[in-house]
């Protein structure tokens, strides 16, 4: 490690408890509001963006702190230049980067039509990426930064029919890992949180499909779920959140896929 990075990483290693400028994407419901709940909380500055702005409307309304609702696709790549120029045009570069935006779909791999899979990889894989190159370069020459995208439990393990869902998240954090690595010793850290089934609306819609599809009912649907976690029920956006703000806190943890699933996948 050169000897320039040192100084600045001793100068900055707790400084995730000055007021920071947020980015949280999928903000408008989930993990998203969730964590952009913590954050404002926390007296951070917290931007917001997701594809519903009556939602991102909501949630900035809610929130006790400064926030700065974005409406937005992520995956036109001129709304993420769009998103970040825009933030820091008020409040300065982004500190804390959080990729909460996801879409799933399940379908057994010859049913999986090519606009599923390009779905998939636009809104799980390609706008993280673009989104994390889009922040580094302010994160390197601040000395300090955070990204924690929000990936899966599928991002370590294959399940049967959600080979587009999980190959996007396989893809995630591979690129978390190699960003990590990249940007080890300049004061940002990179990190996933690898979630199971979380009590969503994304996970409820799950259910609905499942229930559609199956005969069962959607309580026998949510309850074949909740089994998958050996905690036999599902996982809060608290509990999400709480793993999140662990990554935030130390420099300690960098390029980590974090299971928050109740012991259903031990890595």
């Amino acid at each position: 490690m050169s000897s320039l990075i040192r100084p600045s990483i001793k100068r900055n290693i707790n400084r995730v408890t000055e007021k920071r400028t947020c980015l949280i994407t999928g903000a408008g419901r989930g993990i998203g509001r969730t964590v952009a709940a913590r954050l404002s909380a926390a007296g951070h500055r917290v931007a917001l963006t997701a594809r519903s702005a009556d939602e991102l409307t909501g949630v900035a309304g809610a929130l006790p702190g400064p926030a700065f609702p974005l409406p937005a696709d992520l995956t036109d790549d001129a709304a993420v230049s769009n998103v970040f120029g825009a933030v820091e045009q008020r409040w300065g570069p982004v500190e804390i980067l959080v990729l909460a935006a996801g879409t799933a779909s399940s379908a057994p791999l010859t049913k999986t039509t090519d606009d599923d899979w390009q779905q998939a990889l636009a809104v799980n894989l390609t706008a993280p990426f673009r989104c994390l190159r889009r922040a580094v370069p302010a994160m390197v020459e601040g000395g300090w930064g955070r990204a924690v995208v929000i990936a899966s439990a599928a991002a370590k393990r294959g399940d049967a029919y959600v080979s587009a869902y999980t190959a996007s998240k396989h893809g995630v954090l591979g690129v978390v890992r190699s960003t990590a690595a990249e940007l080890a010793g300049s004061g940002v850290t990179v990190n996933a949180v690898c979630p199971g089934f979380v009590d969503t609306a994304m996970t409820r819609a799950s259910i609905e499909n499942i229930s559609a599809t199956t005969g069962r009912t959607p309580e026998q649907a949510r309850q074949a779920l909740e089994r998958r976690q050996p905690i036999n029920r599902l996982i809060t956006t608290e509990e999400v959140a709480d793993a999140v703000e662990l990554c935030l806190r130390t420099p300690a943890i960098n390029g980590q896929g974090i299971n928050v699933d109740g012991g259903a996948v031990q890595s």
